[in-house]
């Protein structure tokens, strides 16, 4: 992902006179923010050998003077925030974190953290903070495949594949045959459509986000209760087995 608006020109004079990892021209942190995040990334870098900078900007850019003054590389991420565009944040990934964080990695990251309604809710300042919080995490583990943390609009998708799971599979279970209580050659030949949706959309997103047991177990109870209610509704609406055939 290329950080577009900061490559558009080429003003060295908005440049700081001294090293920092930080650049807030947007003014989207306070003196004490910047600080210690300036404090934050340096020592991460020396730690980790990670370079990590912050370049905010909104009618003024040093654009391509940032890669000299920063000597950008592949071990290096320029997250850049300028509130112009839809989303506010953007990245340039140096070669080197794709191996450990793919592509998918950082359109998520930008879209779970710089979208309209996080800053709304976190300010520019916390989308900034807490998407760098997300890669340190990442890069400290030694990589991710999905941004860690389950938001609640994203939690509530996998709520409703559950449910919908649920659904499908309840409405198979229905018996067409006479002497039986469930109907086990439906319920396993749409097992491929049911199983798909609770365990590859209600389940996946949280076990490969979070060690947190209590969305997973709603999900779960939201699966196991829609398809106990499909089955019901079934039982009391659709024809009763004998009475019609039902192929």
């Amino acid at each position: 992902m290329q950080a577009e608006p900061a490559m558009a020109y080429d003003n060295a004079d908005l440049l700081p006179d001294h090293p920092t990892p930080v650049i807030d021209l947007a003014k989207a942190l306070t003196d004490q923010q910047r600080e210690s995040l300036e404090t934050e990334l340096t020592d991460f870098e020396a730690k980790s050998g990670w370079k990590l900078r912050v370049l905010t900007q909104y009618d003024r850019t040093p654009g391509l003077a940032v890669k000299q003054y920063w000597d950008l590389d592949e071990r290096s991420l320029l997250l850049v925030a300028d509130p112009r565009g839809g989303n506010l944040l953007n990245f340039n990934v140096g070669e080197a974190l794709f191996a450990l964080m793919p592509r998918t990695y950082w359109v998520e990251l930008q879209t779970r953290f710089g979208n309209q309604y996080y800053v709304k809710d976190n300010g520019e300042d916390g989308a900034i903070v807490d998407s760098l919080a997300a890669v340190e995490f990442c890069l400290n583990k030694g990589g991710c495949q999905v941004v860690p943390g389950l938001p609640q609009e994203q939690w509530l998708l996998t709520f409703a594949a559950s449910i919908l799971g649920g659904l499908v599979a309840g409405f198979a279970a229905f018996p067409r045959k006479e002497g039986i209580r469930i109907s086990w050659n439906w319920l396993l030949l749409m097992a491929p459509l049911w199983l798909l949706i609770f365990a590859f959309f209600g389940l996946a997103p949280i076990l490969t986000r979070t060690s947190d047991l209590i969305p997973l177990a709603e999900n779960c109870l939201g699966f196991l209760t829609s398809a106990g209610l499909a089955y019901v509704i079934a039982l009391k609406t659709l024809p009763k087995p004998g009475s019609a055939k039902i192929s």
